[in-house]
């Protein structure tokens, strides 16, 4: 991992920039819905535990989140109680066993593009029961393409939708639902986020 991963520095303020997390919300809202009790949910880069982990551990569902920076998982800790939450790489995660649903809410943002597609055919093999999977990620064509976000340097790998759509496709998933919403990502500052809800063939 890296020695100073940029959402160390970042920390609380994350949370505080976000002004539009509808999105988002309704991603867990949709997953809740459709997991049987009792469920298994891998977090990949669940950060602050907000909004996400803490939807899901107050729905009865168990959350295994995973993330780089010990400042987010903290947060996690205090914000959504209850999760197990591990500071680890999020391509490191083949021992942590079987899960109904993967969500990585702008965590492959942080990966470069070699590894995404390798890291979407392991958790495939690491799904049961119904076998979701849903990702978050901005719009865009670029791979590791330095950014500052929050004043902080960082770098980001982003796809267009329908490739996005292919690449998990070829790890052995069904799509079941790509949507594009604009939020704002900091203050006065909107992006295009896609949205891909899959099922694990």
């Amino acid at each position: 991992m890296p020695t100073n991963p940029p959402f160390d520095q970042i920390g609380r303020l994350y949370d505080e920039s976000f002004v539009e997390r509808d999105a988002q919300v309704a991603e867990g809202d949709w997953l809740i819905g459709q997991l049987p009790r009792p469920a298994r949910v891998l977090d990949l880069g669940c950060g602050s535990g907000l909004p996400t982990a803490k939807q899901l551990l107050d729905a009865g569902i168990d959350v295994v989140g995973v993330d780089e920076s010990s400042v987010m998982l903290e947060l996690a800790e205090r914000q959504a109680p209850g999760g197990q939450y591990l500071h680890r790489d999020m391509r490191e995660v083949a021992d942590l066993g079987e899960f109904d649903a993967v969500v990585a809410f702008f965590a492959f943002i942080m990966l470069p593009r070699r590894d995404i597609s390798p890291l979407l055919s392991q958790l495939r093999g690491q799904l049961r029961g119904p076998k979701l999977l849903q990702i978050a990620m901005v719009l865009g064509d670029f791979d590791e393409f330095p950014i500052s976000f929050m004043g902080v340097p960082a770098v980001a790998t982003a796809y267009p939708p329908d490739e996005l759509a292919r690449l998990v496709e070829r790890a052995g998933f069904t799509i079941l639902d790509v949507n594009e919403v604009k939020a704002e990502a900091e203050r006065n500052r909107l992006e295009v986020q896609i949205y891909l809800r899959a099922r694990g063939d």
